[in-house]
């Protein structure tokens, strides 16, 4: 497939304006590009048929099964969109005067009050942009509860081996030095490396729960109890609370704050660059710090910068419309449907761990939450089949691959999260490949390093992708 700067051809274009029929303001030249601008020019109908190709080339969850471990890609109802392009969300304005966007800030209002709850949160400002950027905003606000205290000793943030790899990266972003705590056999962190850690450097602890290897840590209670004895704050990556959202609340297991990946948990599709939104949650002590301005309730809706916010992460109030469909789909599910939507991604999960366990090797025993990891290492090393070969395989029947090669404590990892929106017809076909190819693996290993066969373009040389990336289109 050609590139579109391939069948670019000079002249060509595909809008039809009439003469100008005002004066023409120009630019000084100092605001102007020294050199042009370097777009494709293309005609409507190559334009069209361009983004047409690229779509087929594309694998989405409304292609076919999409298990990306701790990702939850999942279906998302149309009425959320519908809702999003309504004209008084899609089309207003962020310079608009207060009194004329009330409904909207009713609709930021209101996702705070309903996320608080399901989170067991006090406040929550939707400024951050995605996940990671929630992380660096909870740090941020960590930081500045302890500097408001005078503790500026406490320098460390404590983050488990098995965490998500944007959790050390944020940490150190803040200025945070990072100290990581291994996990023991059953994939929960390790108690006695925890109370070792702590201390009154500790500023405070990043942790997933369910975590990377879909456990829920059944010592939980006691791990945030430990942190605040230290003096330090426990923060909640929120990615995986698809698991356990109306089940049981973060802030109920001691968590101080939380990020929420709005495009993974509440509706809008996840990946492709975006939008997202990383809204972050806080408890009451912490509130008066959340970056501003934040909704708040009078004779009107209005917003209001409280002194001590650590100021703005993002331009305006964070990306309103993916906010708008985590309240219709909050709103569609109600009080009933957000728990049951948790207890069918583990019910689901743990279907296809059982229908699974007695050819592949699972990397921890007992039941999973929404997510399972499986181990290839003894595979690989019978057959040379290794999780990759695997992956690549499951191309070839129309699904896309699992999460590889993560958690890094897992070797030959794959991640799969069917989620609660997959049918036990889709399962069941999904476990019956995952079987084919196990059989394959055994008999035929050669035709798995040569996977994938059937689609578009073969395997890639992702090495040489990475370590030598060609990042512009040169003639």
């Amino acid at each position: 497939m050609e590139l579109i700067f391939e069948k670019s051809r000079s002249g060509r274009g595909c809008s039809i304006l009439p003469e100008c029929d005002v004066p023409v303001a120009s630019l000084n030249n100092q605001y102007k590009r020294e050199i042009p601008l370097n777009l494709p020019e293309m005609s409507e109908n190559d334009l069209s048929r361009h983004y047409t190709e690229l779509i087929k080339r594309t694998h989405g969850v409304n292609d076919g099964f999409y298990p990306l471990g701790s990702c939850t890609m999942k279906y998302n109802p149309k009425i959320n969109e519908e809702m999003a392009s309504l004209p008084g969300f899609a089309k207003i304005h962020p310079l608009q005067s207060e009194e004329s966007v009330q409904g909207c800030l009713e609709v930021l209002k209101l996702s705070e009050q309903y996320l608080c709850e399901i989170t067991g949160m006090d406040a929550m400002s939707f400024q951050p942009a995605a996940g990671a950027h929630g992380e660096l905003t909870g740090l941020l606000l960590m930081k500045a509860y302890h500097e408001s205290r005078g503790e500026k000793n406490r320098t460390k943030v404590i983050v488990p081996d098995s965490a998500h790899g944007t959790n050390p990266a944020s940490a150190t972003m803040v200025g945070y030095e990072v100290v990581t705590i291994p996990s023991t056999e059953d994939g929960c962190v390790d108690l006695e490396k925890l109370k070792e850690a702590v201390g009154d450097d500790t500023a405070g602890l990043m942790l997933t729960n369910p975590n990377t290897v879909g456990l829920f840590d059944k010592n939980i209670l006691e791990i945030t109890e430990i942190i605040h004895q230290s003096g330090g704050l426990a923060y909640y990556d929120g990615a995986n609370l698809n698991a356990v959202m109306g089940v049981v609340r973060p802030g109920d297991m001691g968590f101080d704050i939380i990020h929420i990946n709005l495009h993974k948990t509440f509706s809008t599709p996840h990946g492709g660059g975006g939008p997202g939104s990383g809204p972050v949650g806080c408890k009451k002590i912490l509130a008066k710090f959340l970056p501003a301005p934040t909704v708040c309730i009078g004779d009107k809706l209005s917003f209001e910068t409280n002194p001590e916010s650590i100021g703005r992460v993002k331009s305006f109030y964070g990306n309103f419309l993916v906010v708008v469909r985590a309240l219709t789909y909050i709103c569609t599910l109600g009080k009933e449907g957000i728990p049951q939507a948790s207890k069918n991604a583990v019910l689901n999960a743990n279907y296809m761990m059982a229908k699974l366990s007695d050819l592949y090797q699972m990397a921890y025993e007992g039941r999973c939450m929404h997510e399972f990891v499986m181990t290839l290492e003894n595979l690989k090393r019978d057959t040379g089949v290794s999780a990759m070969d695997i992956a690549k395989g499951l191309l070839d029947h129309g699904m896309h691959p699992p999460t590889m090669y993560f958690p890094l404590i897992v070797h030959e990892a794959l991640m799969v999260e069917p989620t609660e929106t997959e049918s036990k017809e889709t399962l069941d076909k999904a476990i019956q490949v995952f079987r084919e190819l196990y059989q394959t693996a055994k008999q035929d290993p050669q035709s798995l390093h040569e996977a994938p066969v059937k689609t578009p373009v073969r395997r890639l040389d992702e090495v040489g992708a990475a370590r030598k990336p060609k990042l512009k289109f040169e003639r």
